[in-house]
């Protein structure tokens, strides 16, 4: 008989949730240099202050068709009507100061866009254009903010965006593959390593 390869994931991954694993084994990690799902993230990661990411991660696909596929120049010129119109959306966090936050942040968002030719550029400038590699062995490990999004989160609301305090931008990092915070024994953890050409390692 065939001996059965075991597949290692990170801890907290709920191997009861296919849409969970499917996250975590396709996305999770991966660099991200594509504006529109750099300003999907961050107003994902921002709507999931103060709840689980799997809360978020439900309820994306809805999302994505009550903000426009995440289009920063469509959400930016959302007004009074279209926010009545979310906060009746059961499909997304029906919570206004986040949707107000969301529509405020795409308009910061494309004044980044202008100053920096684009948000890739200017993001990624904090960690040298490189992907961060931690080194977490264990749930226990990880760490909730780092100096990189300590000082990306200072800028951001610097430059006026909201909802973007260090821990939810560690966690955008994470998504976006400014970090590999794969465990160890993650499969993933090396196939994010080829990915990320130029790296540099924490401390």
């Amino acid at each position: 008989m065939a001996k059965v390869k075991t597949i290692h994931r990170c801890p907290w991954v709920d191997l009861s949730k296919p849409d969970y694993i499917a996250y975590h084994d396709k996305e999770w990690g991966v660099p991200v240099h594509d504006d529109r799902t750099l300003f999907e993230f961050l107003t994902l990661e921002s709507a999931q202050a103060g709840l689980s990411w799997y809360t978020v991660l439900r309820k994306r696909e809805n999302y994505r068709k009550a903000f426009d596929n995440f289009d920063p120049k469509k959400v930016a010129r959302y007004g009074d009507k279209k926010v009545q119109q979310l906060l009746s959306d059961a499909g997304i966090i029906r919570n206004r100061a986040k949707i107000l936050a969301a529509i405020h942040n795409a308009s910061r968002f494309l004044e980044v866009q202008k100053e920096f030719g684009s948000f890739d550029a200017y993001i990624w400038s904090f960690t040298g254009g490189k992907t961060i590699v931690g080194k977490p062995k264990t749930l226990k490990d990880y760490r909730a903010t780092s100096p990189e999004s300590d000082a990306l989160s200072k800028d951001l609301r610097k430059r006026g965006f909201k909802f973007v305090g260090s821990t939810i931008i560690y966690a955008h990092m994470q998504a976006t593959g400014m970090v590999n915070d794969h465990v160890m024994s993650c499969f993933r953890r090396p196939v994010i390593l080829k990915m990320q050409g130029k790296r540099k390692v924490s401390s």
